[in-house]
């Protein structure tokens, strides 16, 4: 048995294990009609080159040559890049494959100058989340509320030069209710996805 982390990309063969099981399971998480298109629509949402270097990453973990696990990273600004896409076959968890591939993300990011890693998880991920807090990521939220009042749960872990040190982006306060929350994640994502967007044409024009 052997595992190796390669590096990939979601238009490859390799990945499509992993996007259909995020679809399944965030599908199975919050239902199919929780946002416009379900999750496929949400996973779908970036470009490809959004995962490629110097703005991000997509990595695989093969066993065996078989896709069990793997995660990405796409580029906010020179600093802050966000993890997305961490996953591992259902049937391998608890294993320390997630921390291998966080670790491996961070690496990355860390290799290409960035400083700052910042991620979300959903709030009926609780293994999730006490996977990050245990690999050293910051709350940016309040977690004695109702994880529902945010939704989607924030964190941040400064990384590269900056290893070790603690971050200071402000906690965010909790909505006041679910639809509040759900508004609040729509409107944010979408400035993200302006972000992410802007950078990678930007990018593209330079390199033209």
């Amino acid at each position: 048995m052997a595992d190796v982390v390669v590096q990939s990309s979601p238009l490859e063969v390799a990945a499509q294990p992993l996007l259909e099981a995020l679809v399944l399971e965030y599908d199975g998480r919050y239902g199919a009609l929780s946002r416009p298109g379900g999750a496929r629509s949400e996973i779908l949402r970036y470009p490809a080159e959004a995962y490629r270097p110097p703005l991000g990453d997509f990595l695989l973990l093969l066993r065996d040559g078989e896709t069990v696990g793997g995660g990405a990273f796409m580029s906010h600004d020179d600093d802050t890049v966000e993890l997305k896409r961490i996953w591992t076959r259902a049937d391998l968890r608890r294993q320390g494959l997630a921390r291998r591939i966080v670790q491996a993300l961070e690496d990355s990011a860390a290799r290409l100058g960035y400083t700052r890693a910042y991620l979300t998880t959903g709030f009926r991920q609780p293994e999730a989340t006490a996977l990050y807090v245990s690999l050293g990521y910051r709350r940016l939220f309040d977690a004695s509320v109702d994880p529902a009042l945010y939704r989607s749960l924030p964190f941040e872990k400064l990384i590269g030069t900056r290893e070790g040190e603690e971050g200071d982006s402000h906690v965010h306060a909790p909505a006041a209710s679910f639809e509040e929350a759900t508004a609040r994640v729509t409107a944010l994502k979408a400035e993200q996805e302006r972000r992410v967007i802007a950078r990678l044409s930007g990018h593209s024009a330079t390199a033209a």
